[in-house]
């Protein structure tokens, strides 16, 4: 049975409303790095592998784990947060008219819209997804994988195993009241497990 373990980044400048301009390098607040280091103190098991998204505040909350197994491999994968507009889409633009068009986006549900050349549609999240599933379906390994991303990725790894039968504009469609329900909170633990045929989560 193959294990893995998603884990949400710990609590970053942007979950605590700070602005930025760069969603790639949101880094972890001083409550962040706490929960990083609590996370690390508490596995009562030695993983098979680590792997991160590249963006700063999943790096960072992977660090203290790292640091505690560091005969470990270590990887990056493109399992980052989902970044449907590019801020320079936005330039110029008022709050209320960003927070009229994410509506109107999310109500549409195309999933090949995006909000400039910078950002990426609904369906390459979700292809993404399929592809991490992928990677870890090809490691030879004999104990769980870490996985530290976010919660929206974690998210669409839900939907991609939860709901195969919807194509991505239904997923599309459901995202947000799904995201709701099943919020994942920072430093959460979201288990997955495949048992050579299909991926089941909670």
């Amino acid at each position: 049975m193959r294990k893995a373990i998603f884990i949400r980044h710990g609590q970053s400048t942007a979950n605590i409303g700070e602005p930025t301009k760069d969603f790639a390098k949101v880094p972890l607040t001083e409550l962040g790095w706490e929960q990083a280091r609590a996370l690390a103190a508490r596995w009562d098991f030695k993983p098979s592998r680590i792997v991160a998204s590249p963006f700063l505040r999943t790096q960072q909350t992977a660090e203290p784990t790292i640091a505690r197994f560091p005969d470990v491999p270590v990887e990056t994968w493109p399992i980052y947060e989902f970044t449907f507009w590019d801020p320079a889409y936005w330039s110029g633009s008022e709050p209320k008219d960003m927070m009229h068009e994410v509506d109107r986006y999310w109500h549409e549900a195309d999933p090949e819209r995006r909000f400039g050349g910078g950002a990426e549609s609904f369906a390459m999240l979700m292809e993404r997804a399929a592809d991490t599933f992928r990677r870890l379906e090809a490691l030879k390994v004999d104990a769980p994988v870490m996985v530290f991303t976010h919660g929206h990725f974690i998210q669409a790894l839900r939907l991609a195993v939860l709901h195969p039968e919807w194509n991505a504009r239904r997923k599309m469609q459901e995202f947000r009241a799904f995201d709701d329900a099943r919020w994942v909170s920072n430093t959460e633990l979201v288990p997955a497990e495949f048992d050579g045929t299909r991926w089941k989560m909670d």
